[in-house]
């Protein structure tokens, strides 16, 4: 049963974002990467050990979630990292003085239908602010009955789909996981659809 606790899991998604992570570690050094619904964090940690300037952000209102991302961090000696309550679709102090970002990273944050259009309200805003930046996020393929595609296209942006082979991440044991029944993961770019002419 999922409750509040779900941001306290390493899930298959984020596996599969660090890998990708990963694969291009040798672009991450100086980049300014953001992740959303960090959790536990795993993709922002791999994006801070490979160089990146990383900050991790979850729910205002889910400071269990907050303390989990703190935690990872010092884990993984990267006291430094700081770590934002920044809540999907709502504007706050904290969204509106983040410095520029390159990367925004958010692993499985497509999990409840009814806050898709909050994400994406949210990534569109960061992406205006930082037009050349990408949002790189996997998500699990849970239902056939729901997509992004329409909201992307209501919000301007547009998305590329990233094959896992591409990246050495359709191993069985890579997204694989013990929780029953078969786990789909795929994983795109969003970035802003660029109008005609420009």
């Amino acid at each position: 049963v999922l409750d509040s606790q779900y941001g306290m899991y390493v899930w298959p998604c984020a596996v599969v974002l660090a890998q990708y992570l990963w694969a291009h570690r040798r672009s991450l050094p100086g980049k300014r990467v953001l992740e959303i619904g960090a959790g536990v964090s795993l993709p922002g940690v791999v994006a801070a050990r490979c160089g990146a300037q990383v900050i991790l952000s979850d729910s205002e209102e889910l400071p269990q979630c907050l303390q989990s991302c703190r935690s990872s961090c010092l884990m993984n000696r990267l006291p430094h990292v700081p770590v934002l309550g920044l809540t999907w679709g709502r504007v706050s102090p904290e969204l509106l003085s983040l410095a520029p970002i390159d990367i925004i990273l958010g692993s499985d944050v497509f999990f409840d239908p009814k806050d898709f259009e909050d994400i994406l309200t949210t990534i569109y805003f960061l992406l205006e602010k930082n037009p050349h930046a990408q949002f790189w996020t996997t998500y699990q393929v849970r239902s056939a009955d729901w997509s992004v595609e329409a909201l992307l296209h209501k919000w301007k942006l547009k998305s590329i789909h990233v094959p896992l082979h591409s990246f050495g991440a359709d191993k069985e044991h890579l997204a694989s996981s013990s929780m029953p029944g078969r786990h789909t993961i795929e994983m795109m770019i969003i970035s802003l659809a660029q109008s005609e002419g420009t």
